[in-house]
């Protein structure tokens, strides 16, 4: 009867044990800003490359094109350097940067220099063992008119357990051909992470 009771006893307290130190997990819309530490989010990340890009193809450099090509230009995302404090998952920021400039239907957007070596290896495979009418052949690519480039800078302020996170995103659209600089846009973001109450 004493053991029955003495296990009764280590059972509940386990699993008191796991209900008081037990994680919650909620799911929620990818969308939604949550701000939990303020080091660049996934929101930062959205938020830039929507607000950019539009502010980029509205520039002369694009209507310049057009009038002259009669077709949409084709870009290409190059490097963009995270030259901040912390670690930033900068081939996230770049998938973003690509979906605004897919989806505003106004330019082309091809592969970066490392998808593209993925891709020709690929297209080689193809040539040895792909049949005749389906094999893609060298010398196909589409050419970028331009490349955008840029970087993620930041400066940290400290007091007393407060903190203000400054990020500064600096980005450059060249001319591959002339490599003249056509477009440059910058877009700061800053937050206030801390204990005490702060209005702006």
């Amino acid at each position: 009867m004493r053991t029955a009771v003495r296990v009764s006893s280590i059972l509940l307290v386990a699993w008191l044990a796991a209900g008081c130190s037990g994680k919650s997990v909620t799911r929620v819309e990818p969308n939604t800003t949550i701000d939990l530490s303020g080091l660049w989010n996934d929101t930062d990340s959205r938020m830039v490359s929507d607000e950019m890009i539009p502010d980029a193809l509205g520039a002369d450099w694009y209507t310049d094109y057009m009038q002259r090509a009669g077709d949409k230009p084709t870009v290409i995302v190059g490097t963009i350097r995270n030259k901040s404090s912390e670690h930033i998952e900068v081939a996230t920021f770049i998938g973003d940067i690509e979906r605004a400039f897919v989806n505003s239907n106004k330019v082309r957007v091809v592969a970066t220099a490392g998808e593209r070596e993925e891709i020709r290896d690929e297209r080689m495979d193809q040539g040895k063992f792909a049949s005749d009418d389906t094999i893609k052949r060298f010398g196909q690519e589409q050419g970028a008119d331009y490349m955008l480039i840029g970087t993620i800078s930041s400066i940290i302020d400290r007091e007393a357990g407060d903190e203000v996170r400054y990020y500064q995103v600096d980005m450059t659209l060249v001319d591959i051909a002339t490599n003249e600089k056509t477009w440059i846009g910058q877009k700061k973001i800053k937050k206030f992470v801390g204990r005490s109450s702060y209005k702006g």
